[in-house]
């Protein structure tokens, strides 16, 4: 088996994307540990940390459970070093093979001082990592554009695709072929009633309809410059985020593996500030999958 098919056969077709597992602070590290070992209970295959994660972020959840596995989503290119990025994943790999799965991505300008030609910057780091003997089939990149899903097939296991619809889903597909992962973020807001869960998802998207990145993706899918202003349009917010009864979002998650996805990392978002370790929410999230 290959490295691709083995990393698609460990995450599943379902995993959960989490800013609150990577938090560093100390006096939490017990109830993520708690939170990381129920999930894997739970049937998730794939634990995705968001923000700027990276193996050192990784190795705790790892180690405190047994099978699931545990993905960067994503780890800044600009901010670790690609030697150390290798040693970090050499280290996890040694101590728990096939259990860390490194997700790259190029962030967003707004947030990087040095941010040039952020594909020729991802192609140099690849570089940097073959060359410290980090194999293509244990990286992962977050990919958006063309060129950047051609990476993912050429110089990686697959794509970590945050922010995206079905139809997106359906065109990386295409660009990767059969074999690739294909890892789709989706947004979850378990609520029925369509007023307060799109003031919840819309309170959630504005923030990142302020990166270029993410709305030049949008305008590439069809949305219009007035359907990515002040929050998303009911259309945008519908088309990116699962929110409703447990069949509605239940048919909205089937919607991305309907269109190629292999592995869908659910991010539940709870509240404004969401909450950092839904525990509840993911419990009712994994009965409404299973």
């Amino acid at each position: 088996m290959d490295d691709a098919s083995a990393l698609k056969e460990a995450v599943g077709r379902y995993g959960v994307w989490s800013v609150g597992l990577r938090d560093e602070d100390p006096q939490g590290a017990a109830e993520r540990a708690e939170a990381a070992a129920e999930l894997e209970s739970l049937g998730f295959g794939a634990l995705w940390l968001g923000g700027n994660s990276s193996a050192a972020n990784a190795a705790p959840l790892i180690e405190a459970t047994e099978r699931i596995v545990v993905g960067t989503s994503i780890q800044s290119i600009w901010e670790h070093e690609a030697p150390a990025s290798a040693a970090g994943f050499a280290e996890l790999e040694v101590a728990h093979p096939g259990r860390f799965v490194l997700g790259l991505g190029v962030s967003h300008g707004p947030r990087v001082k040095e941010y040039s030609r952020p594909y020729s910057t991802m192609v140099g780091y690849l570089d940097e990592l073959d060359r410290a003997g980090l194999r293509p089939g244990h990286r992962v990149l977050a990919a958006l554009g063309p060129k950047m899903l051609e990476l993912s097939r050429d110089r990686a296991a697959g794509a970590i695709p945050y922010l995206v619809t079905p139809e997106h889903t359906a065109r990386a597909r295409e660009t990767l072929g059969d074999a690739p992962l294909l890892a789709p973020e989706l947004k979850v807001v378990l609520d029925p009633e369509p007023a307060t869960a799109r003031a919840t998802a819309r309170a959630y998207l504005a923030r990142y309809l302020e990166f270029p990145n993410y709305v030049q993706n949008f305008l590439r899918l069809g949305f219009t410059e007035s359907e990515v202003a002040d929050g998303g349009s009911d259309r945008l917010i519908d088309a990116v985020f699962a929110w409703g009864d447990r069949g509605r979002i239940r048919d909205r998650v089937a919607a991305f593996h309907e269109a190629g996805a292999d592995h869908v990392a659910l991010q539940l978002i709870e509240g404004n500030p969401p909450n950092p370790l839904p525990r509840q929410g993911w419990r009712e999230l994994a009965a409404l999958l299973a």
